[in-house]
């Protein structure tokens, strides 16, 4: 079956009643604009990816809530959003000594009550199973009950926030890795577009190769384009980027595409940057394309590099 045939709104009742290849469709198909959210907030580093993960294992408890299936695409991006600002505050120190800040709040449901009460509870159970239990009971604790902080649940474990951090990175590439999983089993619209996509990301870059960058340009971008650099700064038209990638090309510099979504007009393409072998700190490790499409041709690009990781972080 096709979801090019199955809206949204029939993708979240299908959710909603149980399918969990529905949800995993869903999240395959704006998964793409949920990027575009996180990095334009954090850009692109670990804590964007952190965001977008969240924010689909928040979507698989809560998909229950969504009222208006036309508009869950804005539903994810908010979850994003919220997630992406509430990074971005200042966390406000807990004193983890207090049994109270510790404690679920009086009016939440326990643990078991929100998983039994999930359309995707026989799916969740399972999938949760299949972590160690050491990651498994941080990832409860994180999605499935009111102790959320990372600085709670270290209280909680008695175990260093870092080591937090490492087992709810472990669980949510777990997590949402099976949800996709479970989607391109069911569904073919979203692997059959992301692969289109990603066959066109690596023609381009071939051709970058072969030095014909310039036709895939105008193959692919509209002459009225706009060009953004991590800074910030806007160039239109196409001629800052193409000469920007002839110098990288001149020194040496080559991408390796690792990763390409794509969700209505957003199209993101995730890179390794490798540095010439003489000048090997030549550039940042990676880039991240992020196209805003026109009828299918980029009007927009704005490239962001990877942040470097927060110092004590281990993810």
């Amino acid at each position: 079956m096709s979801t090019v045939e199955r809206s949204d709104p029939e993708l979240v009742r299908s959710a909603q009643a149980g399918d969990v290849s529905s949800l995993g469709a869903l999240l395959a198909r704006h998964e793409a604009g949920m990027k575009a959210v996180a990095y334009s907030l954090c850009g692109y580093g670990p804590d964007a990816e952190d965001a977008v993960q969240d924010a689909m294992l928040t979507a698989m408890r809560r998909i229950g809530d969504v009222r208006d299936p036309a508009a869950v695409g804005g539903w994810l991006r908010t979850i994003v959003r919220n997630g992406c600002r509430a990074r971005l505050r200042a966390t406000r120190p807990l004193l983890v000594g207090d049994p109270s800040t510790l404690a679920l709040p009086a009016t939440e449901p326990t643990p078991e009550d929100l998983l039994e009460g999930a359309a995707l509870r026989d799916w969740i159970w399972h999938a949760l199973g299949q972590l160690s239990e050491p990651v498994r009971l941080v990832t409860l604790l994180r999605y499935f009950t009111g102790v959320t902080a990372y600085e709670q649940i270290a209280a909680v474990c008695d175990i260093p926030v870092g080591t937090v951090r490492s087992r709810l990175s472990q669980a949510r590439a777990r997590l949402t890795s099976a949800l996709r999983t479970t989607a391109e089993l069911a569904y073919d619209d979203a692997a059959t577009i992301n692969d289109v996509r990603r066959r066109e990301a690596e023609e381009i870059v071939a051709a970058t190769y072969r030095g014909e960058f310039r036709r895939a340009v105008r193959e692919y971008w509209w002459p009225d384009s706009e060009f953004v650099i991590p800074d910030g700064r806007q160039f239109p038209g196409t001629d800052f980027m193409l000469r920007g990638m002839e110098k990288d090309l001149d020194d040496g510099v080559r991408q390796r595409l690792r990763h390409v979504a794509t969700s209505g007009n957003v199209l993101v393409w995730e890179a390794d940057l490798i540095s010439p072998p003489h000048n090997p700190g030549h550039c940042p490790p990676g880039v991240v394309w992020l196209h805003q499409l026109r009828q299918g041709r980029t009007q927009r690009l704005r490239i962001f590099h990877p942040a470097p990781a927060r110092a004590g972080r281990i993810d």
